[in-house]
């Protein structure tokens, strides 16, 4: 059958959901464009550690295209969607093309949330993307790169201090690396600064770090992190940002550096369908993972609000988003072949992890929890079996071991200059 005469799948989304559904679509007698802003599959679990010098980006990304080069049915558009008209069933790409759809799932993930401040975004940069990363990293490096030239030690300390905001799995690994980094790896390299006298600071508005792991592994981590070196601010909230620093309560901060982890918010594309959102902006979705009132537009991952059966969200993490995918393909295959679909859309909980540095991590499977390095190992197993390719599994692992072994982080190199505006007078917190 010619493909332009196939049922017409659009995914619009690279992510873990997206890529999933067109793994399962497999084999199907479907047509599938794939749509993405970006050329690349991200690894979204490591991106904080290309952010932090363990990784370079090629090992965490992979080009879509190349993905699914031997699937003739695939076709993969660079392109970024302005609007979806559900009545027509097409949506709109930014120059104005126009594309028809049979079914349409949207998988077009979250950004960052700045809680109505979005002035903030330029001096607290979120950790969404490679840009991301890469930008945090050029900042960090920067900042001690500054610091062995400076001469006033109100300056030198501001870039020497380290701001997280938010204290959940991105801000606790952030905190953990970054210190390691700054009391292990550097203090031999630096003549005119002491690095082991760097501040980090972990900002969270909550009552405890990780607050959705178990009471003890929270502690654990909390403990862990202190141990290294980080200064944990619990029901504390930052209050302004700018070149110069933070705003915690009423008390200002002089940091040159800080990288926002508090809070993240889902694409338009509950604007672009017109259907309800919850207070993130996700499509609050039927059952069958699919829009209230259009069966054949699908939403999932970050951009989907979903609901478990005792009433707590679905987590915003890869797992959900890939058994998503999964599932929204077994619908569509179920129409296809005009059989029943399967019963309502089911999370199973996989489990959580996180690391905090580069010996230690914190492991819940529910009723098994683990800490320490026997949990770091477990982790970096874990996340070496996800990642896509025997040379991205190699070279991750080799970055690792070499890491463990030597303390020696393998990717700091500043790649890109950018232009330091000096903070103000009137940014200086007085």
């Amino acid at each position: 059958m010619a493909l332009d005469n196939l049922h017409h799948v659009v995914v619009v989304g690279g992510g873990f959901g997206g890529l999933q559904l067109v793994k399962d679509l497999k084999g199907l007698p479907v047509r599938i464009t794939l749509i993405d802003r970006r050329n690349h599959h991200l690894f979204q679990p490591l991106l904080y550690q290309v952010a932090t010098t363990l990784l370079a980006t090629s090992e965490i990304a992979w080009p879509i295209r190349r993905l699914f080069r031997d699937r003739p049915e695939v076709t993969t558009l660079l392109a970024e969607v302005d609007g979806v008209n559900a009545a027509a069933k097409t949506l709109t790409l930014s120059g104005g093309d126009d594309i028809s759809y049979d079914t349409l799932v949207l998988a077009t993930g979250a950004t960052h949330a700045y809680f109505g401040r979005d002035e903030w975004a330029p001096f607290a940069p979120g950790l969404k993307t490679l840009e991301d990363a890469t930008t945090i990293r050029r900042r960090m490096l920067l900042a001690f790169e500054q610091a062995e030239r400076e001469i006033d030690p109100a300056v030198r300390d501001a870039l020497l201090t380290f701001t997280i905001v938010g204290a959940g799995p991105t801000g606790v690994e952030l905190a953990g690396i970054i210190a390691e980094l700054a009391h292990v790896t550097l203090p031999r390299e630096f003549r005119n600064i002491d690095t082991r006298k760097t501040r980090i600071m972990l900002v969270e508005a909550g009552s405890r770090v990780l607050a959705g792991f178990a009471e003890e592994l929270s502690a654990y981590a909390h403990k862990a992190l202190e141990r290294l070196g980080v200064e944990i601010h619990l029901g504390e909230r930052v209050t302004d940002c700018s070149a110069a620093g933070v705003m915690i309560g009423e008390a200002f901060i002089g940091s040159r550096t800080i990288v926002w982890a508090a809070g993240v918010e889902a694409s338009p594309a509950a604007v672009w369908l017109g259907v309800p959102a919850d207070r993130a902006g996700r499509v609050i979705v039927g059952k069958d993972l699919s829009t209230p009132g259009l069966p054949e537009v699908f939403v999932i991952g970050d951009t989907a609000s979903v609901l478990q059966e005792d009433g707590k969200p679905v987590p915003g993490i890869a797992p959900a988003a890939k058994q998503q995918g999964s599932y929204v393909a077994k619908i569509i295959k179920a129409r296809l072949m005009q059989k029943p679909v399967p019963p309502s859309f089911r999370y199973r909980h996989q489990g959580s992890l996180a690391t905090i540095g580069r010996r230690s991590a914190i492991i819940d499977f529910g009723r098994f929890k683990l800490t320490g390095a026997l949990a770091w190992w477990i982790w970096g197993i874990a996340h070496i079996y996800f990642l896509i390719g025997t040379r991205s599994r190699f070279a991750v692992a080799w970055s690792w071991l070499w890491i463990y072994l030597s303390g020696q982080h393998t990717a700091r190199l500043i790649t890109q200059r950018e232009t330091v505006v000096p903070p103000s007078s009137n940014d200086s917190g007085t």
